[in-house]
């Protein structure tokens, strides 16, 4: 009898460690898939602002390199168009799941040289992005577009 629950504990420890090893290899290949995603990546899109109807003319932001950190924090080492000046901007970043579809939130992160907090949730889905903003100084809007990738 002992021999038979020992068996069987066995059996259970190795059937758990599969399933914990098949999540981890699932794991690793969806963060190789964003990084290789974003990693290059410029998104290509427009922006409205709250309470106004017009619609931006076109923005590009440039993702470079995309890498995790640990646990949900990723660092996106990205570059903006400032005053007519191309400024990089390392940004930390939580990236949470639902189901296949990553999506970054910044929720009241500076942006060094922007004056403000800014607040973010970003959608990406293929190769398509929708984002709504705001930021600490009362604006916001949303924002959608295409990730374009060198090929």
């Amino acid at each position: 009898m002992t021999k038979a629950i020992m068996i069987v504990t066995l059996l259970l420890l190795t059937i758990g460690c599969g399933k914990k090893d098949a999540a981890a290899i699932a794991e690793a290949e969806r963060d190789k898939q964003f990084q290789q995603m974003m990693t290059g990546a410029v998104m290509v899109g427009y922006s409205t602002r709250d309470n106004k109807g017009t619609l931006s003319k076109e923005e590009r932001y440039s993702i470079d390199k995309a890498s995790r950190l640990a646990g949900d924090t990723w660092l996106l080492q990205s570059r903006m168009n400032l005053g007519g000046s191309d400024v990089p901007i390392p940004a930390p970043v939580t990236i949470k799941w639902a189901g296949d579809t990553p999506v970054i939130t910044v929720t009241d992160m500076g942006i060094l040289g922007m004056g403000s907090t800014y607040t973010a949730r970003i959608l990406l889905y293929r190769d398509r992005y929708a984002v709504y903003w705001s930021n600490s100084k009362g604006g916001g809007g949303t924002m959608f577009g295409r990730i374009e990738r060198p090929r």
